[in-house]
């Protein structure tokens, strides 16, 4: 029996830009909404089960970075941002807000496509019903792969893909110093991850966590090598 077709929402104002996407899109089995603002985009992403959003970064009122945060305030949501602004701080500002990824401008349709399957890999497997997929890493963390989040001293934490991903390998073994290259590996099926992405996203799980545990250091830094969890 067929999986149902994920549904990925395109915000492009470039309308003969976004048709051509979206052809492509459709071709390879996936359903797509287009909009060309961030306002219906929030609008429906709030609404309706999306499972990933094409975000150009330059749209009239509110522009990709204003609603990536928007998102990311309630929602972990995959993200991939268009952009063509090619400079690398600017494609940092965008990870560090919590997206998963960033294409420029100009691009092939067919690496659209692509990216956006890369992404979706990313995500667990959904667990037939009634499967208990939540999984006691040490006292004080259960990682959730069905719902695709953690959960620190009780209290849920929601994670982008790529966060989840980086979270579930440093919980694997607490206490191990992680370098950024080990790192790196958790993403070796993609080729546009470098150091300072992995830095972007340790940077948003430690504010998350600051949330639930002001108090506690639970991912901490270790000098001229890389990182660590200690609960």
């Amino acid at each position: 029996m067929n999986s149902t077709p994920s549904t990925i929402l395109i915000v492009e104002d470039e309308v003969a830009l976004a048709e051509i996407v979206v052809d492509y899109l459709k071709r390879d089995g996936f359903l797509c909404i287009h909009h060309t603002s961030g306002i219906q985009c929030i609008e429906t992403i709030t609404s309706q089960s999306v499972d990933l959003v094409l975000l150009d970064v330059m749209l009239p009122g509110l522009d990709g970075f204003e609603v990536c945060k928007a998102i990311r305030k309630t929602l972990s949501t995959p993200i991939i941002m268009l952009t063509a602004r090619v400079e690398e701080i600017d494609r940092l500002i965008g990870l560090e807000l919590g997206a998963d990824d960033y294409i420029c401008k100009p691009f092939s349709p067919r690496e659209v496509v692509a990216r956006v399957k890369t992404v979706l890999r990313r995500q667990p497997p959904k667990a037939s019903s009634g499967q208990n997929t939540s999984t006691p890493i040490t006292q004080g963390i259960t990682i959730d792969s069905d719902a695709f989040c953690a959960y620190i001293f009780g209290k849920r934490l929601e994670c982008t893909p790529s966060e989840f991903k980086l979270l579930s390998a440093l919980a694997s073994r607490p206490g191990k110093v992680w370098s950024r290259e080990q790192l790196l590996n958790v993403f070796s099926d993609e080729k546009n991850v470098f150091d300072r992405t992995i830095d972007s996203h340790i940077k948003n799980i430690r504010k998350k966590l600051l949330v639930i545990a002001p108090e506690q250091d639970i991912i901490q830094s270790v000098y001229g090598v890389g990182y660590r969890l200690e609960l």
